[in-house]
């Protein structure tokens, strides 16, 4: 009967995935994904190509999702960590079939990694408490159809990477992605795993198995991610905006290897401890390719974070993310995980950047104790600058 009456709801649920218009145009779709299957202690890192998505010539304002169960129960941390959901855009052979990787051409954010970090949205644990609003009259503009080639139509991709940590004997070691707890020597590839790598993303994939509790009873549980995208038709006002992603562990060399995305933070030693200097930390230099302005910024990190900030060139502060932690046991307010990032929303104009300016990102964690795997990603979308054509030579 339980089974029966959680159908009837998903079915509603489902029903809902239509247009609603919101205020001054803005138009509403709630949508949900394939479903994924969890027992204790396992890991599901899932690809979904082909999602339902808003079409047409649009900006996209808003977009944020969740893990809820088949009864659409919001799922929280404690029970199903979310370690990150990324949403990519690309453009699929009409005729292909939506997972055919040999008719994709990918459709990437405007940097900087060059083989990394390719999302146009994500997020992780703080997914339910951060704004991920563009403030008008900027809009992230997608499916022009004079930029889609010839046989081919948008589409978007859907990556989850969910950790079932019930009946775990290391809670926050299994979110952490470490390698003993999960016992593999090889990643997803079938390649070998370096023995100093104690920790991440090689170590946690599809299907891997973290340690349990002897004992715990082991149910598989449905789940799903709901994702709601908020948008409105383009209009010649919308001012399109770029999204540029930077990466904490970035080199800065431009190469295929620079962004690493991971790494970890040691446990700080006792004089550190006892100096109350236990904090990680790490600082890189990256180069802008274009100026324009800041008008939305917001990073994203792991249990652990104790937030980062963007600087320009001269030292100014460009923005600051800080982390929320939960207190509780509900859904959106779990106790040591963190719920929500805070966000930068600069009057227009005011935060500009330059053509080429280097600015410095800085992620600071907690290192009272070891961190594996941990991220310090910092999303800034950026209005650029006209660019006008060269003045004709003199005469």
């Amino acid at each position: 009967m339980q089974t029966e009456f959680c159908l009837v709801l998903l079915f509603l649920l489902f029903l809902h995935n239509t247009e609603a218009l919101g205020p001054v145009g803005v138009k509403t779709g709630t949508f949900l994904s394939p479903p994924f299957y969890l027992k204790p202690g396992q890991v599901a890192n899932k690809y979904y190509f082909d999602i339902p998505f808003p079409k047409g010539h649009i900006a996209l304002k808003s977009f944020n999702g969740e893990i809820i169960d088949e009864c659409k129960n919001p799922v929280p941390l404690h029970k199903t960590y979310l370690h990150h959901w990324v949403v990519d855009r690309y453009y699929g052979f009409k005729d292909s079939a939506p997972g055919d990787e040999s008719k994709i051409i990918p459709v990437r954010n405007s940097g900087l990694c060059k083989d990394t970090l390719g999302q146009y949205f994500g997020l992780g644990s703080e997914t339910r408490k951060t704004d991920t609003w563009v403030p008008d009259p900027y809009g992230i503009v997608v499916g022009n159809p004079e930029d889609v080639p010839a046989g081919y139509e948008e589409r978007w991709l859907l990556n989850v990477h969910a950790i079932d940590t019930q009946g775990v004997t290391d809670r926050l070691g299994c979110t952490e992605c470490r390698c003993g707890l999960y016992n593999v020597t090889i990643d997803e590839d079938g390649d070998a795993i370096l023995p100093n790598y104690t920790g991440g993303l090689l170590c946690c994939y599809d299907k891997t198995q973290c340690k349990m509790r002897e004992g715990f009873e082991s149910v598989t549980r449905k789940l799903f991610i709901k994702y709601t995208v908020e948008w409105v038709d383009w209009e010649p006002h919308i001012v399109p905006v770029k999204i540029y992603i930077l990466d904490i562990t970035d080199s800065g060399t431009n190469s295929s290897q620079s962004c690493k995305v991971e790494y970890d933070v040691k446990e700080c030693n006792s004089k550190e401890r006892a100096n109350g200097d236990c904090v990680d930390t790490k600082i890189t230099r990256l180069v802008i390719p274009r100026d324009g302005d800041i008008i939305y910024g917001v990073a994203h990190q792991h249990s652990g974070g104790a937030g980062s900030a963007l600087y320009g060139l001269d030292g100014r502060l460009l923005c600051a993310s800080i982390p929320s932690y939960g207190e509780g046991k509900d859904a959106g307010n779990e106790a040591n995980y963190i719920v929500g990032m805070s966000t930068c929303y600069p009057k227009p104009g005011s935060v500009k950047i330059a053509d080429g300016e280097t600015l410095t990102l800085i992620s600071n964690y907690s290192s009272n104790q070891m961190h594996t795997g941990v991220m310090n990603l910092f999303y800034i979308l950026v209005a650029e600058h006209e660019q006008l054509p060269p003045a004709p030579p003199k005469i």
